[in-house]
């Protein structure tokens, strides 16, 4: 899979996309991530790429033609048109489900928008959609690129050791993950759950269950919603409400 990141600041990207799991896979070839500058598409002699806005207001506005430009010249390097996506607060909020869909695509553009945004014809022209991280605002958008540009490639084949690295975590399955324990024991008065040290892997897998409804019954239950539960999740979760009625 190839992600191209366009952005003002390709180094502060790839400062964060070189270390740990991510930077291992690109040093092996499971994803290509690459940081893209849009400057180096401006024809100002200062490769300015920003301007006041039309009608007034605080704040610059980045260019149509540095943008338009960069894309362009991506979809003619990779030889085809690259699924683009704009990260903005106005966009959908990004999910697990949603990580899994875009997973499967052969090429992603990210746009990093910066100062008050980007000229809004660039969004309607070549954006395929926007995508938020959370409902609040940041300087720029490197940040939620990288958190897109992370959890997908964590979904690609051999990024992680295997599959359950991340089949059992928060989110990928509509639950959160069940708490987890290393050595020591015993530390400051607290024990590790003895079904834990038992080594019946049943019990133990029974237990994990138990506790992943029960944290997300307690923490997120709009999680539930579009959670897939058999017979004994349901049964478990009536009586976890039985228990708070009581």
């Amino acid at each position: 899979m190839r992600i191209d990141i366009m952005t003002l600041f390709p180094e502060m990207c790839e400062r964060v996309l070189s270390e740990s799991i991510i930077g291992r896979s690109r040093e092996s070839g499971l994803v290509e991530i690459n940081c893209v500058n849009i400057r180096d598409y401006s024809k100002d002699k200062h490769r300015r790429v920003d301007d006041a806005t039309y009608g007034g207001g605080l704040g610059m506005l980045m260019q149509v033609d540095p943008i338009y430009d960069c894309f362009c010249d991506l979809e003619e390097k990779i030889g085809s048109r690259p699924h683009l996506i704009y990260m903005s607060p106005q966009g959908k909020t990004l999910t697990q489900e949603r990580v899994k869909e875009l997973a499967q695509l052969p090429n992603i553009a990210i746009l990093c928008g910066h100062y008050e945004g980007v000229d809004e014809r660039v969004i309607e022209e070549i954006v395929d959609e926007e995508i938020s991280i959370g409902d609040y605002v940041l300087t720029g958008g490197e940040l939620p690129a990288l958190v897109l540009a992370d959890s997908i490639s964590r979904m690609l084949p051999g990024v992680l050791a295997e599959d359950a690295a991340f089949e059992e975590e928060s989110h990928y399955n509509s639950l959160l993950e069940y708490p987890q324990y290393t050595r020591p024991y015993e530390w400051h008065g607290k024990k590790v759950p003895d079904v834990l040290i038992s080594g019946h892997h049943a019990n133990i897998n029974k237990w994990r269950r138990e506790q992943s409804l029960m944290r997300t019954y307690l923490r997120r239950p709009d999680l539930l919603e579009t959670a897939e539960l058999d017979k004994k999740d349901k049964q478990f979760l009536e009586n976890l409400k039985n228990c708070e009625l009581k």
